[in-house]
């Protein structure tokens, strides 16, 4: 085969099963194409498979159950910790919304009728359900979304709420898995560990989280039930500023940061899928000490809350400025919501395409070919249509976006 044919199997559409078994049978291929072409292979054989190219994208999962927004009513608010609460979201009309996979998040239009649209996304935290949707939210300082949440939303108030995405999600298996996370980084994998826990799951699972004392420590007893539902558990707890009246061996198990030092002395096994969620030192931190410790990367599954970090190409770095509205006059086209980044921004049909537009606002962005080819840039397209020019070589999945070559048909909600 050419190095051409080579190209077309991975850019181009179609992705002949045939070519692609050929393709793999060639000593030389390198290890990242013989993951993309398994990867193409995989996406056909399954029914109902994830749509867009599985070959250039990381894994995706199904397509979101709807676009845009359903109104969903706040049936509960239950006070976790001192910092965070949960919301129980239901369908305001009585329908069902899909069951989401544990992992996956949701975005949220939250304000009041006088004030801008605040957009957020948050994790699932509670089992997958077909009736309701559980959210958990930190309060931060100064943060408007989490401040409203706390002080303000109400149970019986609407909340505009789009279908669970994303594909950070537990992995089906007999593997050993390791759920670790820091502060509100728990919600994700507090939804796998219910779904293990339900299963009851004969898998070796593993339950390691950090916060700085009991105060707050969300969803101590629930997770301590759901351990007990699974025949082979394990659990660390790391208190890095305890209280006097924290106990340790019952309430916390070491004193100290949960951090690729201690990570040794825990014998974790190195056939395991490690899911991480966390601040990004954290993240950054226990991937290296995972890594050394001899687990692969492939089976080490991070979630970032907030913008992903940015991959420009040929760019020197510099250091990253806040988010930002774009410099000069406003626009005054569709309102483009960037809803990770909180920044609302009128389009200005001076910019060539929604990428132009967001390194303009100094939003975080992945990008390679600029042209549509290569899907670095493919990021979630929660509301709105888009237009594109150049038509992309091959389709996003089914909700997605390509900012590189894509401009806004009305107002839009994307997921940077």
């Amino acid at each position: 085969m050419s190095v051409f044919e080579i190209n077309a199997l991975l850019y181009m559409p179609g992705h002949p099963r045939d070519q692609l078994e050929r393709a793999l049978r060639i000593p030389a291929l390198s290890p990242g194409w013989r993951r993309s072409f398994q990867a193409l292979i995989k996406q056909e054989r399954k029914q109902g498979a994830p749509t867009g190219n599985a070959g250039l994208t990381a894994a995706s999962a199904p397509p979101p159950a709807w676009r845009g927004f359903r109104p969903l009513r706040v049936s509960r608010k239950v006070r976790e910790s001192g910092s965070v609460v949960s919301l129980v979201l239901e369908p305001a009309d009585g329908q069902p919304v899909a069951a989401a996979l544990p992992g996956q998040f949701v975005v949220l239009r939250l304000g009041g009728a006088s004030a801008p649209a605040l957009m957020r996304s948050y994790s699932l935290s509670g089992e997958p359900s077909a009736t309701r949707y559980r959210v958990s939210i930190k309060r931060e300082a100064h943060g408007a979304a989490s401040g409203y949440i706390d002080d303000e939303l109400q149970v019986g108030d609407i909340v505009q709420t789009s279908a669970a995405r994303g594909s950070f999600t537990l992995r089906p298996g007999d593997t050993p898995v390791v759920l670790m996370s820091a502060g509100i980084g728990v919600t994700p994998v507090l939804a796998m560990l219910h779904v293990l826990a339900a299963e009851a799951s004969r898998r070796e699972v593993w339950w390691l989280y950090g916060t700085r004392n009991g105060r707050e420590h969300p969803f101590a007893e629930e997770a301590r039930g759901l351990l007990k539902a699974l025949a082979h558990h394990h659990s660390h707890i790391c208190y890095s500023s305890p209280d006097p009246k924290d106990r340790p061996d019952i309430d916390f198990d070491a004193r100290g940061h949960l951090d690729a030092q201690a990570l040794k002395s825990l014998n974790l096994p190195r056939d395991c899928d490690v899911y991480v969620c966390g601040p990004s030192s954290f993240m950054s931190d226990l991937t290296v000490g995972l890594a050394v410790l001899g687990v692969a990367p492939d089976c080490i599954h991070t979630e970032m809350f907030g913008a992903g970090p940015a991959m420009t190409p040929g760019i020197a770095v510099s250091p990253r400025r806040p988010p930002h509205l774009p410099a000069g006059l406003p626009g005054s086209g569709p309102l483009v919501s960037f809803a990770r980044t909180g920044l609302n921004v009128r389009w200005e049909p001076t910019f060539q395409s929604l990428l132009e537009l967001a390194e303009a606002c100094d939003v975080p962005v992945r990008w390679s070919c600029r042209t549509g080819v290569c899907h670095t840039c493919e990021t979630g397209l929660v509301e709105g249509n888009v237009g594109y020019r150049p038509e992309p070589v091959d389709a996003p999945a089914d909700g997605n976006v390509l900012i590189c070559c894509s401009k806004p048909e009305g107002d839009i909600v994307i997921d940077l």
